[in-house]
């Protein structure tokens, strides 16, 4: 089963299990037939025999059913992004990224799931000292929205040390871009920002630096995270390198032989200056190490944006 189906990195997971030949139930409370983006990310999964989509809210509906014979559970299913997570709308992160992952682990606990894959994030780890983040340094969450994934995961991990709940792996996502990247992350912008010409809202002076992952690298970690055996624990999943936003500015105008225009804005509240993955442990328990470059994602990418219809190629 692949919570959170319709979004940008649970729909590039599902098509690929599916492509691998695995049955996958896709749950997601977007109905593809209502909801554009949900649409467009699901489209190369339609009418595929090995997908099977189900559109349901997993604070409310029944979850057991739709793991009978699941072998694994990767559940990607919840509320994104820093800025909305202030205010009045931290009751949904905490209901989405909480509360219904509690539901998901006890019917995986009930049902008998070997094997759950939770998706977390780099954001857990808030302010660094610079050094490259590692699974055993202390969260520091900077955000809301990090409060609510560094629960996540660790009740998560609490359920995994019960003698009956399913063996865990929180995955510690590191600023994901690829094609159906959502239209408000930065990738999405600057590329957007060199097709058409507009002007790219720019928060702080670009000296932020990020480890991006491309969405190729991350879908081989987390496959790897629910079929390997012995695998358990948080393990980060990054790009492998630390890279400026000034950096992916200027090669998006060399790829569009375009100039972006700047609008600069102060920083926002919860961003941090730098985030960057040590490996080590994606490397020595999933064999997973990254293989696509900045550059070679960020022109699949693009290409991905210029396409008239969705573009499902991967990077070279």
């Amino acid at each position: 089963m692949v919570t959170g189906s319709a979004g940008f990195i649970g729909s590039h997971l599902a098509h690929a299990l599916v492509q691998a030949g695995t049955t996958v139930i896709g749950v997601d409370r977007r109905d593809p037939s209502t909801d554009p983006t949900a649409a467009v990310n699901l489209a190369a999964l339609r009418g595929r025999p090995g997908y099977h989509h189900v559109t349901a809210d997993l604070l409310h509906c029944a979850i057991d059913p739709l793991l009978i014979d699941a072998d694994a559970v990767f559940h990607l299913a919840g509320i994104p992004g820093v800025r909305p997570s202030w205010g009045p709308q931290f009751g949904d992160y905490l209901a989405s990224n909480v509360l219904a992952t509690h539901r998901v682990l006890e019917a995986s606990t009930r049902i008998g799931v070997s094997r759950l894959v939770v998706a977390s994030s780099s954001s857990v780890y808030g302010p660094t000292d610079g050094e490259a983040s590692r699974e055993t340094d202390r969260p520091n969450p900077a955000s809301p929205y990090a409060v609510t994934k560094l629960a996540e995961e660790q009740l998560c991990l609490a359920y995994a040390e019960r003698p009956v709940g399913p063996s865990v792996v929180a995955l510690r996502y590191f600023t994901v871009y690829g094609p159906r990247q959502r239209a408000d992350m930065f990738t999405h912008r600057a590329l957007y920002a060199a097709l058409t010409g507009q002007p790219l809202r720019l928060y702080g002076d670009g000296h932020q630096r990020r480890d991006f992952t491309y969405i190729d690298d991350v879908v081989a970690a987390t496959i790897a995270a629910g079929t390997v055996p012995n695998a358990h624990g948080t393990i980060n999943v990054g790009g492998g390198s630390s890279a400026s936003l000034l950096d992916v500015i200027n090669i998006a105008n060399s790829l569009t032989g375009r100039e972006i225009q700047l609008h600069q804005d102060h920083v926002r509240n919860g961003d941090v200056l730098l985030t960057r993955a040590d490996p080590g442990r994606a490397g020595e328990v999933l064999g997973w190490q990254p293989r696509v470059d900045l550059h070679s994602g960020l022109r699949a990418h693009m290409q991905a944006l210029a396409s008239p219809v969705p573009d499902y190629s991967r990077a070279a």
